[in-house]
């Protein structure tokens, strides 16, 4: 490889990266915008907008867009689409997979409409401090919401790890990190081990009300039974506000490890040593990071530490691999020549490349053991880190079950990799990655009357009281990798089988790619119209149907649909 063509390659990776992150919007002159948006509310800012979701596979340019400065400025805007039939998309900081905002192929000229939630709604105050709630707007991203829980001592039990999401989307589809009680722990007042969704005490949404004849402010209070469909909405309604329910802010220690063989970590259950059961047993966070044709998964286990242990560096502040958030050079190379030469077979050495950058940034950056406050070690992924495609689901079970369904899938994975591999194909170049959380128990918010998020994929089922787990299973590849799709589709039928509600029951990640055809996610037919709302029906409660009743009725224009949400929600 010539000096010159690794750095084009890195040179295409560092545009792709400045293109994802820069903002793209054109400011309207008042009187054309006029022309094109008759009647358009004054007094708010409107602008043409481009969107791009996480992975680059979602496009659109030149839409138009609002950033609405407060909630009656939003209801103006819904109110404005419904007289002239648009559709409103609410827009945070696009850090998501799935078409739940745009959907491919939309046109410049379609009539979406954007609203940014993210310049004005992003308000936050402390309502209370015992037992803490705090007032936010939808718009704040997750990193500053948790800044400012920490300026006042509190903070939440786990969370995803970018910084980079706007409360209002991570609670559309029940945003979610690592985190059982560990043997022994017991949860803290405020917490939960479930979804964020389940940490909300009530929201205010702009909603349909048939005597005003036109959409609504209206705030749901968590024991509404309208309002649990809207505690996980997945874009079929605009929130303009939540308050949420928080705790005490703890100290985690999080150790990172490159020593443990995947299949000791992942044996089968009963299997003595160093498995991913006794690592939740004893500390019940963690990650593991499988890069794709590695023996060795990177393993991050966090624990709660109130005082610093000794070997442990202090973090004053997230992010702290920057290994991670930075692509390697030799990492760049690699990826840069897999895309612009459709290179799929060098995916081995892209894993390896991956796995050894992760080892030696560990130790150069002093980060494989690490302490301080629970958002400094939380948060740690950068908008800035290499850009992947992923799928995405969530095993309910029970925690006896969480190594068997750990080890069947791993099993399943490495079996279908080597049988691609073995026939010339490489689905896979970046990672598995397996996380555990808790399910939305809404006893947690400590609440009378308090209901479960209806479409949280977290929501426990009243016929099988023994389940209290979720394993969160994810597979990363670079967007356009040849044969992933048919990949994960062998993957989504082995997960869909044999998690069929004997031991264990799969459910989609809604904001992850699933629904696979042989061509394309969110394609099947039956994943979509009979699995997915089947998963959500335990013969008790409102069930998928009643969600669907409630969201059709607080939007009955349609206001809030896509041509997907369309096919979701028929």
């Amino acid at each position: 490889m010539t000096d010159s063509s690794a750095t084009s390659r890195r040179g295409f990776l560092l545009f792709a990266a400045a293109l994802a992150l820069t903002p793209q919007f054109v400011r309207q002159d008042p009187a054309a915008a006029a022309a094109e948006l008759p009647d358009f509310p004054e007094g708010v800012e409107l602008y043409r907008s481009a969107y791009r979701n996480w992975g680059g596979e979602i496009t659109a340019s030149a839409l138009w867009a609002c950033a609405p400065a407060d909630a009656n400025q939003v209801v103006a805007v819904v109110n404005w689409a419904r007289r002239q039939g648009w559709k409103v998309r609410p827009r945070g900081l696009s850090h998501g997979w799935s078409p739940l905002t745009i959907t491919p192929g939309t046109e410049s000229g379609a009539p979406v409409l954007l609203v940014d939630t993210t310049t004005h709604l992003t308000g936050m105050t402390l309502l209370s401090t015992d037992p803490a709630a705090v007032r936010v707007g939808s718009g704040a991203s997750s990193e500053a919401l948790l800044t400012f829980l920490e300026g006042h001592g509190l903070g939440v039990t786990a969370c995803p790890a970018p910084g980079d999401l706007s409360i209002g989307g991570a609670l559309a589809i029940d945003a979610h990190g690592t985190a059982v009680p560990a043997n022994g722990e017991r949860r803290l007042p405020g917490h939960t081990y479930g979804s964020l969704s389940n940490l909300v005490l009530s929201l205010t949404a702009v909603v349909w009300d048939a005597d005003s004849d036109a959409y609504v402010l209206r705030t749901f209070t968590r024991d509404d039974a309208d309002g649990a469909a809207l505690l996980t909405h997945v874009g079929r309604a605009l929130v303009t506000e939540f308050v949420l329910r928080v705790g005490a802010n703890t100290n985690l220690r999080c150790l990172s490890r490159t020593d443990i063989p995947a299949a000791e970590l992942f044996a089968a259950p009963g299997t003595q040593g160093r498995t991913f059961e006794s690592f939740l047993d004893e500390a019940g966070r963690l990650e593991a990071i499988w890069f794709a044709f590695t023996e060795v998964p990177w393993l991050k286990v966090w624990s709660v530490a109130p005082t610093r242990p000794l070997t442990s560096r202090r973090v004053t502040s997230p992010y702290n691999y920057p290994f991670s958030d930075n692509v390697p050079p030799v990492v760049a190379d690699l990826v840069g020549r897999m895309v612009s030469d459709a290179a799929w077979h060098l995916a081995p050495v892209l894993g390896n490349a991956q796995l050894t950058a992760a080892s030696l940034g560990l130790v150069t950056t002093r980060s494989a053991d690490i302490w301080g406050p629970s958002k400094n070690t939380l948060l740690y992924l950068k908008p800035t880190t290499l850009r992947v495609t992923t799928n995405g689901y969530a095993v309910l079970t029970s925690r006896d079950q969480v190594q068997r369904v750990v080890s069947e899938f791993t099993a399943f994975y490495r079996e279908r990799l080597t049988a691609y591999a073995a026939q010339g194909r490489f689905p896979v170049n970046g990672s598995v990655e397996i996380r555990v959380s808790g399910l939305d128990d809404p006893a947690d918010v400590g609440a009378a009357g308090a209901r479960a998020p209806l479409l949280s994929a977290l929501r426990p089922r009243a016929d099988r009281p023994e389940w209290d787990t979720a394993v969160w299973l994810n597979v990363l590849t670079l967007p356009g990798t040849r044969d992933a799709e048919a990949f994960f589709r062998d993957l989504e039928r082995f997960l869909i089988t044999t998690y069929d509600g004997g031991h264990a029951l799969t459910r989609v990640e809604w904001s992850k790619a699933w629904g696979y055809t042989d061509e394309a996610a969110w394609s099947d037919q039956e994943v979509l119209g009979t699995v997915v709302p089947a998963s959500f029906d335990d013969g008790e409660g409102p069930g998928w149907e009643g969600a669907v009743e409630i969201l059709d009725r607080l939007d009955p224009h349609g206001v809030y649909g896509n041509v997907f949400l369309d096919r979701l929600f028929p």
